[in-house]
């Protein structure tokens, strides 16, 4: 059976020190609800729920950005 920390490294990444511009950012999109953002990809990182809080909590130690504004490219 693979372990919560285990498979807490495959995201390891999205606490790491930011680039600048940030390729991730924690999104704030509304009804309480945040997201991991890959301004890369201009898509939201498919975190499960059960280790998000873990993960944004990381992020929010390494200091990545956050906000309530969409944090990607328009679309089409």
């Amino acid at each position: 059976m693979i372990s919560q920390m285990n498979v807490l490294e495959r995201f390891s990444p999205l606490w790491e020190l930011p680039a600048m511009p940030p390729r991730w950012v924690i999104w704030h999109a509304g009804a309480g609800d945040s997201f991991v953002f890959d301004r890369e990809f201009n898509m939201p990182v498919d975190v499960d729920d059960a280790l998000l809080g873990e993960v944004l909590y990381r992020m929010r130690e390494a200091g990545a950005p956050e906000g309530d504004a969409y944090p990607g490219r328009p679309c089409g």
